[in-house]
């Protein structure tokens, strides 16, 4: 217990200064599960102790979220709260960080009408649009760690208690996130180093074209001029370095809205708002989905592809190898966070304007214009596996492999 106990503050310090990296006399905003109560108020102490001027918590139940959406007037479901997106853009705009603690069971919403959940989601998603913009073009810091909740812990270990199923989880963030080691800040500097020099050399490569080769996907993506790979660490408009998700194992860029074409099949489930959506295909014709099917959650696809006209679109290339410590666990984690780090994924939706040279900067209609997809979502699917070729193609229209057998055949 005293061996959990000092990982779990390790955790805690890992979200902090690498995390969120929170500066003295910042505020800091928490959305966490009840059940992570202890490590929220590990993290809290340790914020304060960091010169915090607030932490704000917001609270979440998965089990309310449930009733709310199954049985709630739809106009209800229809209205996100003005005065809690109101709180959220007064604080980031007050210069707050965001740090998510993320764990929420699979299977919760699997009978919730999909119509009724992209209702919500799309309501959130343009309540908290400015919000958003804050956290996606790294006007503050963020990041998203992951809380083993009972129900998450027994749908990855099925065969074992709840207590049995939460230890084992644990373990397997402790190592994924580097906490098992004996200096995990020092770690995490030596991978973000490591990501860093990937996304360089793939900028210095500046490829115009990708071609994904794997059972059941032939896809082409183009590049636009000027698309700039990123991974690992970022810095905040304020000079913060940060690091936005941990685990991370990508380095990704933007796709051309408009240069997308042929079929991708996924190769993980993907857990949209509490439901999963399996075995899923995509095909694309100059950018846009026009065809899409399902094994399980084809109702809970389309109406994600029906958001809006961004949402038909890709707005991420992510290159992950196989050989990342999520993939050599050999789970499947029902948890973007988790899957898109052991998987190279795409992401349909908006694209991250610092993926764009200078396109943070830019007008939404300019970043149009150099081919940047724009939409109220941003969710990444898993499309990768150990049989994934990718050959990149140079401006002169020769082709050299990427990637050969899911793993890098680059050397960085």
């Amino acid at each position: 217990m005293a061996n959990f106990q000092q990982k779990l503050e390790k955790y805690a310090d890992l979200a902090l200064k690498k995390g969120v990296n929170l500066q003295k006399g910042q505020g800091l905003i928490i959305s966490a599960p009840i059940e992570a109560q202890h490590l929220v108020h590990i993290i809290t102490a340790k914020a304060y102790g960091r010169g915090a001027k607030d932490v704000h918590v917001e609270w979440a139940d998965d089990l309310l979220s449930y009733m709310k959406l199954k049985h709630a007037p739809m106009d209800v479901i229809e209205n996100f709260p003005k005065w809690k997106a109101d709180g959220m853009e007064e604080m980031v705009k007050d210069g707050y960080s965001f740090l998510s603690i993320y764990g929420p069971d699979p299977d919760l919403m699997k009978d919730v009408d999909g119509s009724r959940m992209a209702a919500k989601n799309k309501a959130s998603a343009e309540a908290l649009k400015t919000y958003r913009d804050y956290v996606m073009n790294y006007k503050v810091t963020w990041n998203i760690i992951a809380y083993p909740q009972a129900s998450w812990a027994k749908k990855i270990y099925p065969g074992l208690s709840e207590e049995k199923a939460k230890e084992k989880l644990w373990d397997q963030i402790f190592m994924i996130t580097r906490v098992d080691q004996e200096d995990p800040i020092e770690a995490w500097n030596v991978h973000n180093e490591r990501l860093r020099q990937a996304r360089e050399y793939l900028n210095e490569k500046n490829y115009r074209k990708l071609h994904y080769k794997a059972p059941g996907t032939d896809l082409t993506i183009d590049l636009p001029e000027g698309h700039v790979w990123q991974g690992g660490s970022k810095k905040s408009e304020a000079g913060v370095e940060f690091n936005p998700n941990i685990p991370t194992e990508e380095v990704f860029t933007l796709p051309h809205k408009n240069g997308v074409n042929g079929t991708v099949t996924s190769t993980k489930p993907l857990n949209y708002g509490g439901s999963l959506i399996e075995n899923f295909q995509l095909t694309f014709e100059n950018g846009q989905i026009v065809h899409f099917t399902a094994e399980t959650g084809e109702d809970t696809l389309k109406h994600l592809l029906e958001t809006d006209d961004g949402a038909k679109r890709l707005g991420e290339v992510a290159l992950v190898p196989h050989e990342s410590p999520i993939s050599q666990s050999g789970h499947i984690f029902f948890n973007t966070l988790y899957d898109e780090n052991a998987s190279c994924h795409l992401a349909i939706g908006k694209a991250y304007p610092s993926t764009l040279k200078d396109g943070i900067g830019m007008s939404e209609d300019v970043r149009k214009e150099r081919g940047a997809n724009d939409s109220l979502i941003h969710v990444d699917f898993m499309m990768g596996s150990e049989d994934l070729d990718i050959q990149g193609e140079k401006d002169d229209g020769t082709t050299e492999p990427v990637f050969i057998d899911g793993s890098w055949a680059l050397e960085f």
